[in-house]
């Protein structure tokens, strides 16, 4: 009898994958010119990986304040969020930052000064310079806001998905609104909001390209000046991608992995 190596779900497409990454990171490092182009760019990978790690942990944070705001019992909290949720939406990622960078810092830094008004008399505090936030806290401030609604969405429903007998079960047992939601709701929650989750991810690391636009020195920024300095444009890009594509891919999988092995302690 014929004994199969392999599964039919066998992931060629994975190997596939990891041996044309590791064709071109070889072609990279082993060309002069490629290899001095990942030493400019890689500069400002730090930058990007700043800018997601940042961005997406302040989405998350907002995002859930709004999701919950949105099942809150008083109207007016539940319609404030659903109003949010709609306009944020309704406006492109590189438009927002735009708004964010030159209209609402600015409103922000007035605001700011206005209510430190008592504490600037008192000489505790100095006033605040628009020029004193810098391109990079707006640009990232902008990503926050822009994913917190679509993160507030795929949290809402998430906590939605848990069976409405677990809660009053819970509520049996006498445990209070935070306790239900810190042991019952959040952990189910988790397994149902992960994979979209990851795709937002996923989709902040391309779009934190986007703080380009305001001079911020991320990789596709490091990558536009060297590129017209050196006339290097096919090398350059592509590396650039390159390291996008590491980036996003690695990030997949590493969500996959996570997503099963939550799969299978909670079938345990």
């Amino acid at each position: 009898m014929a004994v199969r190596l392999q599964s039919p779900d066998f992931p060629w497409w994975l190997v596939a994958l990891v041996l044309l990454a590791l064709a071109a990171g070889a072609v990279i490092l082993t060309d002069t010119g490629l290899r001095q182009t990942l030493r400019i760019l890689s500069v400002g990978l730090a930058t990007t990986i700043l800018v997601t790690a940042t961005a997406f942990t302040g989405a998350l944070a907002l995002g859930l304040l709004v999701a919950l705001g949105g099942r809150s019992r008083h109207r007016l909290v539940s319609n404030a969020a659903r109003l949010y949720v709609e306009v944020v939406r309704g406006v492109p990622v590189l438009v927002l930052l735009f708004w964010i960078a030159f209209a609402g810092a600015p409103g922000l830094v007035a605001a700011w000064n206005w209510l430190a008004t008592p504490l600037r008399e008192a000489g505790l505090v100095d006033m605040l310079m628009v020029r004193d936030v810098s391109l990079l806290a707006r640009a990232v401030l902008a990503l926050v806001v822009a994913y917190s609604a679509f993160v507030a969405e795929i949290l809402r429903a998430g906590i939605e998905a848990v069976p409405a007998g677990q809660v009053e079960a819970a509520k049996a047992l006498g445990l209070g609104s935070f306790q239900r939601f810190r042991l019952v709701i959040l952990p189910q929650a988790i397994r149902t909001v992960l994979p979209p989750l990851a795709n937002d991810l996923v989709s902040m690391v391309k779009d934190s390209s986007l703080v380009s636009v305001l001079g911020v020195a991320d990789v596709t920024q490091m990558g536009k000046v060297y590129a017209s300095g050196s006339f290097r444009f096919f090398e350059t890009y592509s590396v650039v991608a390159y390291l996008y594509l590491l980036m996003t891919v690695s990030l997949s999988l590493g969500a996959r992995a996570l997503e099963r092995r939550l799969r299978r302690s909670g079938q345990s």
